[in-house]
C-alpha cells in the first residue's frame, strides 16, 4: 500500500507545475506549491523509520522553500517511534483514515445502463473533487493534465454533468484507489460505488489481484460493502504554518 500511495502522489506531481519529487531508498516525498494548502498533495511516504528520522529536517526546508503551508507524513498506526519523532517535530496526528484492502477475484461490474461514463478529464475531475470536499478551486489551480499510466481515471455524469471519480494507480499487481468524489448535489445514488466497481474490474483484467484504499469514517462503510477489509490505520501527521 505505501508503495502504492508513494507511486500515485509522485505521478500527479509529476503534472503540476513547479512541483517536484524527492526519492531516498525507503522514502518518497512529494512537493507541489501550486496547491499549498492541502496536506493531501504534499507529504511523505516510507518504509524505512531510520531514514525518515534522518530525512525530517532536510525534507521541512524543501517544503518551505516551496511556499508550502501544510504537509503531512503517512506513517502506519503502529510505527510509534516515527509519531514521537514526528510530534516533536511539530507535526499534529490530522486524522487517522482506514487502511483497507481486498482481492480482486469476486468484484462484479454494476449494472447496465448504471452509469453515464465520459472520457477522462482532469479539469473536471478537480472541480468534483474541490466541490465535494469543500476546497476553494485549490486542486483545480493546482492540476489540469490527464494522468498516465499507470494511472487510469474515471468520470460520470449525473443529469448530464460531470458528478462522480474515481482514479487509480496500479503497481506490482495491486489497484490504488484516489480521488473518490460525488457532487454534493449528486450523493445518495450509488454513483461512487458503481464507478469504483467499473474501475476494478478493468484493472483485473490488466492483470491486478488486489486493491487498496485510504478510507475516511464516512468512506470507510460504503467501502466495506464493496468487500474491503481494514488492516489498521494509517496516521497523517501533519505540519501546518499559520496563515
Amino acid at each position: 500500500m505505501v508503495a502504492n500511495m508513494a507511486g500515485f502522489f509522485a505521478c500527479i506531481a509529476g503534472h503540476s507545475p513547479g512541483a517536484s519529487v524527492v526519492r531516498q531508498d525507503g522514502l518518497t516525498a512529494w512537493i507541489v506549491p501550486a496547491c499549498p494548502r492541502r496536506s493531501i498533495v504534499n507529504g511523505v511516504a516510507y518504509s524505512d523509520t531510520g531514514v525518515l528520522v534522518a530525512a525530517l529536517a532536510g525534507l521541512a526546508a524543501e517544503f518551505d522553500r516551496a511556499g508550502v503551508n501544510a504537509w503531512t507524513v503517512w506513517t502506519p498506526d503502529y510505527d510509534a517511534e516515527a509519531g514521537q519523532v514526528l510530534e516533536r517535530a511539530g507535526h499534529v496526528l490530522d486524522a487517522r483514515p482506514a487502511a483497507m484492502v481486498m482481492e480482486l477475484d469476486d468484484v462484479e461490474p454494476p449494472p447496465a445502463g448504471t452509469l453515464d461514463l465520459m472520457e477522462p478529464d482532469m479539469v473536471e475531475t478537480t472541480r468534483v473533487n474541490d466541490a465535494a470536499y469543500g476546497f476553494a478551486s485549490d486542486f483545480e489551480r493546482a492540476f489540469s493534465t490527464v494522468l498516465p499510466e499507470p494511472a487510469h481515471m474515471y468520470m460520470a455524469r449525473a443529469d448530464g454533468v460531470p458528478a462522480s471519480t474515481v482514479v487509480t494507480y496500479e503497481q506490482d499487481g495491486e489497484c490504488g484507489i484516489y480521488l473518490v468524489a460525488t457532487l454534493p448535489e449528486a450523493r445518495g445514488r450509488g454513483l461512487a460505488t458503481a464507478l469504483m466497481k467499473h474501475a476494478l474490474v478493468e484493472a483485473r483484467e490488466r492483470g491486478c489481484t488486489t486493491t487498496s484504499l485510504q478510507a475516511s469514517a464516512r468512506g470507510r462503510l460504503v467501502y466495506e460493502r464493496l468487500g474491503y477489509r481494514d488492516i489498521g490505520a494509517m496516521h497523517m501527521w501533519e505540519r501546518r504554518k499559520p496563515v
